[in-house]
């Protein structure tokens, strides 16, 4: 019998799958979570599926291991990577961040998309919704990790990836959650578009579902633990500048993967 006290396991290659846990948290207040950050290994972006896929599956694992009742991957590589292979084949429910973001994307008449090479190479997004331009912006993720999403080079990037969008653009999807941490730089290059990003319309997908499924915790206090595959001290400090408090912080090294 599934258990719903048991806490939910999230994970990306870095920092910016806390984008999604954020709005987890407050959609899912009463809910226990993992947090599970490859950082020994980002980016993910420039890697070949065929590797992600394998990272994908081996921290679904480990979290499976640590009793998860449910897993989502927050990162749009991984999902491009390794869904719907590991919803079909887990134990638990398994849940992605591309169809939640493109159900809302699919609202505009003309949609952009910029993400790491390789979602944008694997066209998991157009398998939802028809794209009028996209763009893979392979520096943006290692910026975010630097903590410079909000520096002048930030800025100078964006505008070299965005120079050719459409000039009626009405929405870009921003394809890896990183991007949210750049959303102040990308809407002085793109001013008027709605910048869409997966972590609100993913909050309300797994409370939906585990609402449905009897999975939502009756007792659960809010609790976080951390796991990282890089340096602890490393991702303790740039989540804070991130605004996220990192109370308990474990590192896990790829051998126990």
């Amino acid at each position: 019998m599934k258990d719903p006290r048991r806490p939910i396991g999230v994970f990306d290659s870095g920092v910016g799958g806390l984008t999604v846990l954020a709005a987890l948290r407050k959609a899912l207040p009463r809910e226990d979570f993992l947090y599970f950050g490859d950082t020994a290994r980002v980016p993910y972006g420039g890697k070949p599926l065929p590797m992600v896929r394998r990272f994908a599956w081996e921290i679904a694992g480990f979290l499976l291991r640590q009793g998860v009742k449910a897993i989502v991957v927050a990162c749009n590589t991984a999902s491009s990577a390794a869904l719907p292979d590991l919803a079909e084949d887990l134990s638990v429910p398994v849940f992605g961040v591309l169809e939640p973001a493109a159900e809302v994307a699919r609202a505009y008449r003309k949609v952009g998309l910029i993400g790491t090479e390789a979602t944008v190479a694997s066209r998991a997004y157009e398998r939802h919704l028809d794209l009028a331009w996209a763009r893979a912006c392979p520096l943006f993720v290692p910026l975010v990790e630097e903590g410079l999403w909000d520096d002048p080079v930030a800025l100078l990037v964006a505008r070299h990836y965005l120079e050719e969008a459409p000039g009626d653009l009405e929405a870009l999807l921003l394809g890896c959650t990183h991007y949210p941490f750049l959303k102040g730089t990308l809407e002085q290059v793109l001013p008027g578009v709605r910048l869409i990003d997966s972590a609100e319309a993913t909050a309300a997908k797994v409370a939906g579902v585990l609402a449905r499924e009897g999975l939502l915790n009756p007792e659960g206090r809010g609790r976080v633990v951390h796991f990282v595959t890089g340096d602890p001290g490393s991702y303790r400090n740039l989540a804070g500048r991130l605004g996220v408090e990192v109370g308990e912080l474990r590192r896990v090294s790829l051998e126990e993967l």
